[in-house]
């Protein structure tokens, strides 16, 4: 009987925290929503969308996001561009080709990148990215979209190896030997059966890798020069979504123009990101599946 019992209360409470956590996404969206509404009363909602310049302060002020989504997008693409390549095939090499004592220390090693501060990449592309960038393509700063975009690589890449590990270890070993017993080399196991298999959590491993650079503050502030202009290269300044609201949140006055603008950019974000996210999680079921 109290068996019973204590399994009811685990699985009440297990339940509860499932519904506070919903309850808690919903509140912040309402949050940002709320504030976000406040702007849009006074300033036009397709100009905050479609508008190309972000002026706060000027007179009259000018809440245009594509720059800053823009600056996102390209810092990502590019992130995601190097990274993912470079994710799959160590996770590959990992889960299918590593012995058992290098695929330990190999493990421990990507779980020491992912416990970096992000403040202390964001120093290192300052003191040697940030030059070597500058040097190699003779430009007149080193902050640009291109050291974000190393950085940015370099901080998604524990993400992807472990998810993507994770998937192609889970491939059942009776694929990889029905493809032996038909003569398939190693090689190609790996790549037309293994990987193939795999698909659907590599490819959740790539949206949480998305997640991950695209909602990184400390380093594209740092970095990127925080040129709030439509980028046309990667090799000038620019401005992303979170590197606009942390540099200016601290500067603008409550209950402004400027800080429910700020708000807004916050909502799109979050937007941005819960669909990343559901995305992965559709992968991840597929996967489990």
């Amino acid at each position: 009987m109290n068996r019973k019992w204590t399994e009811t209360v685990i699985e009440a409470a297990i339940r509860l925290s499932g519904f506070l956590l919903i309850a808690f996404v919903f509140l912040i969206f309402l949050f940002l929503l709320k504030d976000s509404l406040s702007l849009f009363r006074v300033y036009p909602f397709f100009d905050f969308i479609a508008g190309t310049k972000w002026l706060p302060i000027s007179e009259p002020p000018s809440f245009g996001i594509v720059p800053l989504v823009m600056g996102s997008f390209m810092v990502t693409a590019g992130a995601i561009a190097i990274c993912v390549p470079i994710g799959v095939a160590a996770a590959l090499y990992i889960a299918e080709i590593a012995p058992g004592f290098l695929k330990t220390i190999l493990k421990s090693l990507i779980e020491v990148l992912a416990s970096i501060p992000s403040v202390v990449l964001g120093f290192i592309g300052i003191v040697w990215l940030g030059p070597f960038v500058k040097n190699l393509f003779h430009l007149r700063t080193g902050m640009c979209g291109l050291t974000g975009v190393f950085l940015l690589a370099f901080m998604a890449l524990p993400t992807i190896i472990t998810i993507s590990e994770d998937a192609l270890a889970s491939v059942p070993r009776m694929y990889k030997e029905a493809a032996y017993g038909l003569g398939a080399t190693k090689w190609q196991a790996l790549w037309r059966i293994v990987l193939p298999a795999a698909s659907s959590g590599i490819m959740a491993a790539i949206m949480l890798g998305i997640g991950r650079v695209i909602g990184e503050t400390m380093v594209v502030m740092m970095v990127t020069g925080n040129a709030p202009v439509i980028p046309t290269s990667l090799l000038q300044p620019l401005r992303t979504l979170t590197a606009t609201i942390a540099g200016e949140m601290g500067e603008a006055v409550s209950g402004s123009d400027h800080y429910y603008a700020l708000f807004a950019v916050g909502l799109v974000l979050f937007i941005i990101t819960f669909i990343l996210n559901f995305t992965a999680e559709r992968f991840l079921r597929r996967t489990r599946r």
